[in-house]
């Protein structure tokens, strides 16, 4: 059985993101959506909060289970039989750092590979850090993310002008 894991920190998870997935999922019997504690990235949502918003949103794909994992990304693969690792690059920007995780990878792991997939070309300029910054200035974001994510956000903005 081929089985890939869709790392990232998903914070939040985006269309750019659910579009890189159905590939993943069209490509490999079972895709793994790995979400990254990475707390050195401080992520706006903790762990719980973006599991709660990635699952509604994979529930879709019947070959998609989403867990959590911290550390090094190919030991998590290679406990979990993984025989890829699936990477969205949306800009030749992002593929300098990629390209250096992916040669690191194959270093620890050889293995298992990295596959790039590009996403269509809509989302090719959303990140999870842009959609955080128009949704902190009250931004629509509901043509970046679903729409449990666009609730949670306009939340936590809210909850965070209401502190200062």
């Amino acid at each position: 059985m081929r089985h890939c894991i869709y790392p990232g920190t998903f914070d939040p998870i985006t269309y750019g993101h659910m579009d890189v997935l159905a590939r993943a999922a069209r490509l490999f019997e079972h895709v793994t959506v790995a979400i990254a504690e990475n707390p050195g990235k401080a992520p706006l949502f903790t762990a719980e909060e973006r599991f709660a918003m990635v699952r509604p949103n994979v529930a879709q794909f019947s070959n998609v289970v989403v867990v959590g994992f911290d550390g090094l990304l190919v030991e998590f693969a290679r406990s979990h039989k993984a025989d890829a690792i699936i990477r969205g690059l949306r800009a030749l920007s992002d593929f300098e750092f990629e390209f250096n995780m992916a040669l690191m990878n194959r270093h620890l792991q050889p293995h298992i590979e990295t596959l790039f997939v590009m996403p269509n070309e809509q989302f090719s300029y959303t990140s999870s850090t842009l959609v955080k910054q128009v949704a902190k200035y009250g931004g629509d974001v509901t043509h970046f993310v679903p729409p449990n994510v666009a609730s949670e956000l306009k939340k936590a903005f809210q909850t965070a002008r209401h502190l200062s």
